[in-house]
């Protein structure tokens, strides 16, 4: 078309759309789901897509991202309306303030979001943590910015480096890799590469966006509690870390236990994300709810409100996902994977570049690291010697890169930091692909020794 290859005129294609998604949201204000909606159905029409595949597409992203997401943002945002209301989240905001002092209380978020991230997908790790960003900033008037970022970092830098989440654990299945040393490199990788994102960039970029928080969900999620006596601090991080553990005792059991297995199947059941949150809410009622004196009145009363705020947040990430999954099924993601094969380059390098584009083309980083894997594994069979735990790494790290418009997560965080479009690539943007850069850095020194 127009005396371009159908692949060169895809790739425009895909420029043009995000571009102008950009444009639709920042110079005519247009609300984001409906700017999504216009740049899928745009990207479908130009890209030769027929109509009746435009509309299953969308559906199909749009219903495979709420299927999951869209539960685990409703079940975790009843839990950290009930976490709130009780003053749970005031109680570890009390102690993490404590224990870290007000200057230093950002490294405790980056830490606290490293090791629950560890077996939790980055939607749940938010929705668990997200009430102390909220009510730490309150308590400390330290930067939203300032706290938030570093636990963006640690949940980001696991969910993309460290088994047992979907993208690493399907990689290493594709490279044939150990996962034992994938999950030892993975943490040697991931924590300093959090570090650097998180606590130090968000402290430097806090000097220039400090950042003003939803006002709807901080009065929601960062209450003080009109309880004299607030939940312990353990009956409190017991009931927040219940799906932690649920999920650990799943991911042990699937690794010791064969197939078939009655315990093993159990386990899969409760420690799936979603029982294993509806879990730790039921355990909420008490633990924060009768415990604490409250009735079921009012509980009933906290959960209704708790979804209202989250209805628009819900919307423009399933409206993400149907973007997303046109620029997937028009081929834009396999265009740009193939055309990065072609370059001649260090096997950890290519595998770093390919989901870097495809993340960025698609904007899921589950979809980059599978994708890539696959489109590398052939050219590493050609190359002896080619350390495949760092190829699942490396894979990994490229799937952070430069989330934008076309990844739901940029629309949580946006929404859930009241941030303008241009605020959130300063931030959530740049701190995504400093994580994929630093630990690209990181993995091609660790290739030296191993």
């Amino acid at each position: 078309m127009f005396g371009m290859s159908h692949e060169t005129f895809l790739l425009l294609d895909a420029v043009v759309t995000v571009i102008g998604l950009i444009v639709l949201i920042t110079k005519f204000k247009l609300h984001p789901f409906l700017a999504l909606i216009i740049a899928a159905a745009f990207l479908g029409l130009t890209s030769g897509m027929p109509i009746g595949t435009i509309i299953k597409a969308f559906q199909d992203g749009f219903g495979g991202v709420l299927g999951f997401v869209g539960i685990i943002l409703a079940l975790g945002t009843m839990l950290g309306k009930m976490m709130a209301e009780s003053g749970g989240a005031d109680q570890i905001a009390q102690t993490l303030i404590r224990a870290f002092g007000k200057d230093k209380v950002q490294w405790a978020m980056m830490f606290a979001a490293f090791l629950v991230g560890i077996p939790l997908f980055f939607e749940i790790g938010f929705v668990l943590l997200i009430p102390l960003v909220f009510i730490v900033a309150r308590r400390t008037g330290v930067s939203i910015i300032k706290i938030g970022i570093p636990l963006l970092a640690g949940l980001s830098a696991v969910h993309g480096l460290v088994p047992p989440h979907p993208g690493p654990l399907l990689a290493i299945g594709v490279f044939g890799a150990d996962i034992g040393k994938t999950i030892l490199y993975g943490l040697i990788v991931a924590l300093p590469t959090a570090i650097i994102a998180g606590p130090i960039y968000g402290t430097f970029i806090a000097k220039h966006i400090p950042g003003h928080p939803n006002q709807e969900l901080v009065d929601q999620l960062a209450r003080e509690s009109d309880s004299a006596e607030l939940p312990s601090f353990g009956i409190t991080l017991v009931t927040v870390l219940l799906p932690v553990f649920l999920m650990l005792l799943k991911t042990f059991a699937d690794v010791v236990l064969p197939d078939g297995n009655i315990f093993r199947a159990f386990m899969d059941l409760i420690g799936h994300p979603i029982s294993a949150l509806l879990l730790a809410l039921l355990l909420s009622l008490y633990t924060f709810g009768y415990k604490q004196g409250i009735g079921s009145s009012q509980m009933m009363k906290w959960l209704d409100a708790s979804l209202a705020p989250t209805a628009a947040i819900i919307l423009i990430i399933g409206a993400g996902g149907g973007f997303k999954q046109m620029l997937v099924t028009s081929g834009v993601g396999d265009v740009i994977g193939h055309m990065a094969v072609n370059a001649q380059i260090s096997p950890i390098l290519l595998a770093w570049l390919v989901a870097a584009v495809i993340r960025i083309a698609t904007g899921s980083a589950t979809v980059a690291t599978i994708t890539g894997a696959g489109i590398v594994v052939p050219v590493v069979g050609m190359i002896p010697g080619v350390n495949r735990e760092l190829l699942v790494l490396a894979t990994g790290a490229g799937s952070l890169i430069l989330s934008h418009v076309n990844d739901a997560g940029f629309w949580l965080v946006k929404q859930y930091f009241n941030m303008t479009v241009a605020e959130t690539f300063k931030t959530w943007t740049a701190m995504e692909t400093i994580l994929s850069i630093v630990a690209l850095g990181f993995i091609l020194l660790l290739s030296m020794f191993v």
